[in-house]
């Protein structure tokens, strides 16, 4: 059925508020599903709102902590979410990571102890609309195996990178997919294609069980795998949050909270900038088909949602 993106937001609002999530925090939560189901990113939209409700019941996420914001040195900015929600937290660091980007030229913007972030994208791209240059990392439970192994040490740890004025935007796994499409691949009995996982003895698989019971691989084999690790050191190392090999699968219904990490820098344009990016921008342009990640990227208003998941929405925001 067709849904209006504002409604989702409320829907999903009232049903972590009926799950124990605080006003504030339920909305800033509630902002980022709308915004993935809006650019038809379903993985970090409605599909997630079951396991957010579930973990605010069982307790593994907090959702009515308030994060604590400090700055330590005039380009560090860090907000411990306190294990709670990675939107809140955000949302509160941000305004200072902005005014120490200004007023250094760069800044970096730690959020600790924190829920999964879900969409990654979701925050670098507000560092865009207010004028900067926002690159973002984080880490996930693991689900990928080195190069040449059948282990699992990372998680997909996404990488986004954003640029003000709709220059470019992007934002990926580092894994070669996402883990959500072999799960979503098992629920419909389909075959995932070579490349994505392999089984528990280290064999490319197409079978999405034995990719669930083996390890994904990383995106472009040895590449992937440094932009992965980058991503671990980074949200991990630089957060004081816990390693990816720590963290139990990010759905499961009780267990200690995630505790991950994001790091965000943020990075005010130099007076050549634009200049630069419209010369590469050009030559882009002149190929047919050919375009920069994240232009022409426009947010529906109104959206096709399964029936039964906006039914189990519904049932979720009268608790």
């Amino acid at each position: 059925m067709k849904i209006f993106v504002s409604e989702i937001e409320e829907v999903a609002k009232a049903a972590m508020v009926a799950h124990g999530a605080g006003d504030w925090q339920a909305e800033e939560v509630a902002k980022a599903v709308a915004r993935a189901e809006a650019f038809g990113n379903v993985i970090c939209g409605l599909y997630y709102l079951e396991s957010y409700c579930t973990q605010l019941k069982s307790g593994r996420v907090n959702g009515q902590v308030d994060p604590i914001i400090t700055r330590p040195k005039a380009g560090q900015v860090i907000a411990d979410a306190r294990y709670g929600f990675a939107q809140p937290a955000f949302s509160r660091g941000l305004p200072q990571a902005l005014q120490a980007a200004r007023e250094n030229g760069t800044v970096t913007l730690a959020v600790a102890h924190a829920h999964t972030c879900t969409s990654l994208g979701f925050f670098t791209e507000q560092i865009a609309a207010a004028g900067l240059i926002g690159i973002g990392f984080t880490n996930a439970s693991p689900v990928v195996a080195p190069p040449g192994g059948n282990t699992a040490v990372i998680g997909t740890n996404p990488i986004s990178m954003s640029i003000p004025d709709g220059g470019m935007h992007w934002d990926f796994s580092t894994s070669a997919v996402a883990l959500g499409k072999i799960t979503m691949a098992k629920a419909a009995g389909e075959k995932i294609p070579l490349g994505w996982a392999v089984d528990a003895d280290g064999k490319p698989t197409t079978d999405p069980d034995a990719a669930l019971n083996g390890a994904l691989i990383s995106a472009g084999g040895y590449k992937g795998w440094g932009f992965g690790l980058m991503a671990e050191v980074l949200a991990a190392g630089m957060t004081g949050s816990v390693n990816s090999l720590d963290v139990s699968g990010l759905k499961l219904p009780t267990g200690k909270p995630h505790d991950l990490g994001q790091f965000y820098i943020l990075i005010e344009p130099g007076a050549d900038f634009g200049a630069r990016l419209s010369r590469v921008a050009q030559a882009v342009a002149q190929q047919d088909g050919a375009r920069i990640p994240g232009q022409n990227r426009q947010p529906m208003t109104q959206i096709d949602v399964p029936d039964a998941l906006w039914s189990a929405s519904l049932a979720l925001a009268t608790g």
